[in-house]
């Protein structure tokens, strides 16, 4: 027998040391009074690895961090990655059940968090939990130091993101090592970061266009990271100021809350090369705005599954291909087909599949939509699409029911199945309408059960608790029976003509702001 070939780490947990190694003095990671070289990060990361370790993590084990943007989530993340351990990011937006479900699903073992979800931790289906506070300071700094050359490959799983489903409850998708890896050398490829690039990252990341396409490209670069917990348009301002920040990422709506912030015209945005913006297509006047600032606006598209860049539209195209999602990142392939699978015409529609070393092998577990979604070896996207003579693509519609509001995804199922718990619910069916600020929002169209005398307000008050604040839907229409086609399937165009002339906002509805919500906000886990 030959002799095995042992694989050194070649990880995403690597790339702190790679990195200190070329910079060792330069600032990595800025989060309000703190402020980590690179080296400092490397040892802090280091320690942490140790620690988990320490704690009975071994290779392959799913570790869950909970809270928002904070140094300690890349540190689980860079951590877990030298162990072959698996990060599971869960979305501080999400309600107890819901977050329940991710960790069980995944079968997290150890969950670190904030400690603002002390209380959620102290329930959760986990084991082992480390609280973000004191003793996670003291535990590093008694943990060994020792740099560990884990056996880790880029085929190995690096992180699992739980994303909403077609079929109801969020399915996990499982990202590489590679995956990640070939998704930051597409974005600097294609968006052409610099080394000394200083990013505003006040997305969540939780999710992986944050993380993913701006985050991690940004460090393999040797940039810095200026971590905000949560969004706010005048702050980011102040920010932009303070720090020189180059570049940020943002849905739609936060561009247009920045530029509606009374003193957006005075800010001093001289430090900006680049925005870089996803989740929806972006107003060509919003565009025109930022460009009359001299500022570089890139649009995105992308999926979960695909790590999560697709195809990207350069800044010198933005308005003259406005509403375009651009071209195809350089080491993504892309097919437009129609039903029977077969390319179609330039011009013509059909739905786009993406492959490519960053498209994911697959969902977590045992899943009803693998064998459809990967089908000979491409991601089907469920968005149909047109490709122009120039090779742009434009989203023209979605073959899937997904609504997507403020770059957050919606399951309509997931929504309807919640409705249908409700006593006074016969029948239901959710569907997004447009939205002027989120793109879309859900609207409930409800068949009351006889004699239910519960009102709509009522019924969506149940959803509180039971699911994210974002997922439930801003407004509701109560009517006698759904509209269905003669296979008694519901006849979706009716649905949007009965929100469009019926539907009233609901009075109080909770904007999507994007951001990641406090634990004392209805929209976060349960108390």
């Amino acid at each position: 027998m030959g002799r095995r070939v042992r694989v050194r780490d070649q990880g995403i947990g690597s790339w702190i040391r790679r990195r200190a190694r070329k910079t060792p003095h330069r600032c990595a990671v800025v989060h309000r009074d703190l402020r980590y070289t690179y080296a400092q990060w490397d040892e802090r990361t280091t320690r942490l690895a140790h620690h988990l370790r320490g704690l009975g993590v071994r290779r392959g084990d799913r570790v869950g961090f909970l809270g928002a943007n904070h140094p300690a989530l890349l540190e689980t993340l860079f951590a877990a990655g030298q162990l072959g351990a698996v990060l599971v990011p869960l979305n501080t937006r999400l309600a107890a059940p819901e977050l329940r479900h991710c960790l069980t699903d995944s079968g997290t073992s150890l969950l670190v968090h904030a400690p603002a979800f002390d209380a959620f931790a102290r329930d959760c289906p986990v084991g082992r939990t480390v609280p973000v506070d004191d003793t996670y300071e003291d535990a590093l700094a008694r943990a060994d130091g020792t740099p560990l050359d884990e056996s880790v490959s880029r085929d190995d799983n690096a992180v699992i993101m739980y994303t909403s489903g077609t079929t109801g409850r969020a399915k996990g998708v499982v990202l590489s090592h590679g995956n990640i890896t070939w998704n930051s050398v597409n974005v600097l490829v294609d968006a052409d970061l610099a080394s000394d690039e200083v990013t505003l990252l006040s997305a969540p990341l939780f999710h992986t266009a944050a993380l993913n396409m701006t985050c991690l490209p940004v460090l393999l670069k040797g940039g810095t990271l200026v971590l905000e917990e949560s969004f706010s348009p005048t702050r980011t301002l102040d920010l932009i100021e303070e720090h020189g920040v180059t570049l940020m990422f943002g849905v739609p709506a936060m561009f247009q809350q920045i530029a509606a912030a009374e003193r957006f015209d005075a800010a001093d945005l001289s430090s900006v090369r680049t925005m870089l913006c996803g989740g929806a297509p972006v107003p060509p006047a919003l565009i025109r705005l930022y460009k009359d600032r001299g500022l570089r606006f890139l649009q995105g598209y992308g999926l979960t599954e695909a790590s999560p860049g697709v195809c990207l539209l350069d800044a010198e195209n933005a308005l003259t291909k406005a509403g375009s999602a651009g071209l195809p990142h350089f080491f993504n392939d892309i097919r437009i087909v129609d039903r029977a699978g077969d390319d179609v015409e330039r011009g013509e529609r059909g739905e786009l599949l993406v492959e490519g070393p960053t498209v994911t092998s697959g969902y977590w577990g045992p899943s009803e939509e693998n064998e459809a979604a990967f089908a000979d070896g491409w991601l089907h996207s469920g968005d149909v699409v047109t490709q122009d003579e120039d090779g742009y693509v434009t989203v023209v519609d979605r073959a899937k029911d997904m609504i997507i509001s403020g770059g957050e995804n919606i399951s309509p199922v997931e929504v309807e199945k919640a409705l249908f718990e409700h006593p006074a619910v016969a029948d239901c069916a959710v569907i997004g309408v447009p939205d002027a600020t989120w793109g879309e929002v859900g609207c409930a169209v409800i068949v009351r059960t006889p004699g239910a005398g519960a009102t709509g307000e009522e019924i969506l008050a149940f959803l509180d608790g039971r699911l994210a604040r974002y997922k439930i839907p801003h407004a509701v229409v109560l009517t006698d029976a759904l509209p269905r086609n003669s296979t008694g399937k519901v006849a979706k165009h009716r649905l949007r003509e009965i929100c469009a002339t019926t539907a009233p906002p609901r009075p109080g509805a909770a904007p999507n702001t994007g951001r990641a919500v406090e634990p004392d906000d209805p929209g976060g886990p349960a108390r």
